[in-house]
């Protein structure tokens, strides 16, 4: 049955460990079935609950899934396989616009952002018991928010959007809940939340954000939780219209219960306006990162939330990391103060690019969506043959795979330092590889 990997250890935890070490390591692939529990105990010398016990700590970690009768077996997409192991290798020669990584030329520079915070930590070290919070950066973190309409809550910082929505998930959620994601959606989020112990759920999206009757479906299926990406959603480009945002506010005020994620990707590099969903429900997050804008190495995101929430947060980060440097966050306080991004342009930019691909699509017969950030991306037939193809064209753009459950097949292709003169031969290598296509939602 195990084509001769053999399970060991003697107690749950080890057993546990052993399946997914091999999961992770390709001893155990996707979908093979593990021996019953009873046969398990036998070959181990161990007691049935034992391994039971151990069953259901890989259940609970997203790493093997049980059908009754039919037995466990290995997740088609387990949390330990990790889907940024299917990218593609970038051979020497070939164009890369699969990264998702912004365009270096319309970073900022850092140096002189971080020797002033430096300087200013000489003068006023940060000791321990200090607040984790540099007061400049919530004044105007606030300011911005209000004006974004986001309502009033506390705020904490975090070391990243992904960061700060694993705390929150942490926060209210325990193993076996279902979180209700966006499919195409966030490659390292539809990993983060079966490693929690959670199941997913799909909601479709189109270039307004997630469909609201996916959304009432998976909800009134009893989803615990609901994360959204406002603007420069990734995969898609998707960003919410005032019109969805109505629409999914109507669904929300339904399941007041619901913890509500609002992830505000595209901070810093859109310039469509935010229309949060943040509030609607008793118990919410609005995140925002400066990676994307200021660049990804900046490792800052600020949370605000509900008071329980943002206090559940504050109160398991002391017992870890702490806090997240003070000099990093004045850094980025210097960084706005001086206006070292000039988001109007940048956005600008990258809208000139993706449009500029997708209109050249268009005129080859191909669909293409993006409708804001760096990423388009573009339905297929034949999402495996498509990136081979496009790779020995000379062109590395991103498997769908990454970022699907159940949505059809597609690429992702990065457009942040696509140049003008380059657009015709990707279209043109794009429309080869992947054929004419009807035009269509990507849900």
């Amino acid at each position: 049955m195990l084509e001769g990997y053999r399970i060991s250890g003697r107690r749950a935890a080890e057993i546990a460990a052993s399946v997914e070490s091999a999961v992770g390591s390709g001893g155990l692939e996707p979908g093979q079935l593990l021996p019953p529990m009873r046969e398990l105990a036998v070959e181990l010398g161990v007691n049935p609950n034992t391994v039971a016990a151990a069953y259901r700590i890989l259940r609970e970690r997203g790493v093997i899934e049980t059908a009754g009768r039919r037995g466990s077996r290995v997740r088609s997409k387990p949390a330990t396989t990790g889907r940024e192991y299917l990218r593609v290798d970038v051979p020497e020669g070939v164009r890369d616009v699969a990264s998702g990584n912004p365009d270096p030329a319309l970073l900022p520079s850092l140096a002189k952002a971080f020797a002033v915070a430096a300087e200013q930590g000489d003068r006023e070290p940060v000791l321990y018991g200090d607040d984790p919070v540099e007061p400049e950066l919530a004044r105007r973190v606030r300011a911005d928010l209000d004006a974004g309409g986001v309502p009033d809550g506390p705020l904490t910082v975090t070391s990243g959007s992904l960061d700060a929505i694993e705390r929150v998930l942490a926060a209210h959620l325990k193993p076996g809940d279902t979180v209700a994601v966006e499919d195409p959606g966030w490659g390292s989020l539809l990993d983060l939340v079966p490693a929690l112990g959670l199941r997913t759920a799909a909601v479709g999206v189109d270039d307004e954000g997630p469909l609201p009757e996916d959304v009432r479906r998976v909800l009134e299926a009893g989803a615990r939780a609901l994360i959204v990406t406002d603007r420069a959603q990734n995969p898609t480009g998707a960003a919410v219209s005032a019109s969805r945002a109505r629409a999914l506010r109507a669904v929300l005020r339904e399941h007041p219960d619901v913890l509500l994620i609002d992830d505000d990707h595209g901070h810093g590099i859109v310039d469509l306006p935010l229309h949060t969903l943040a509030g609607v429900t008793g118990s919410w997050a609005f995140v925002r990162s400066v990676a994307k804008a200021y660049g990804p190495d900046l490792r800052l995101a600020v949370l605000t939330g509900d008071a329980v929430t943002v206090d559940r947060v504050c109160g398991r980060h002391r017992l870890g990391p702490g806090w997240v440097s003070r000099i990093t966050q004045r850094a980025v306080v210097r960084l706005w103060a001086d206006g070292a991004v000039d988001a109007r342009a940048v956005a600008a930019a990258y809208g000139r690019r993706r449009d500029a691909l997708i209109g050249a699509l268009a005129e080859r017969g191909v669909a293409a969506y993006g409708r804001s950030g760096l990423n388009v991306w573009v339905p297929v037939p034949d999402e495996t043959g498509a990136v081979a193809r496009l790779l020995h064209a000379g062109w590395a753009v991103a498997p769908g795979a990454r970022f699907r459950m159940s949505a059809p097949p597609g690429i992702r292709v990065t457009v942040s330092t696509l140049a003008v003169d380059e657009t015709g031969a990707l279209a043109d290598a794009i429309a080869s590889a992947v054929g004419p296509a009807p035009i269509r939602s990507y849900v």
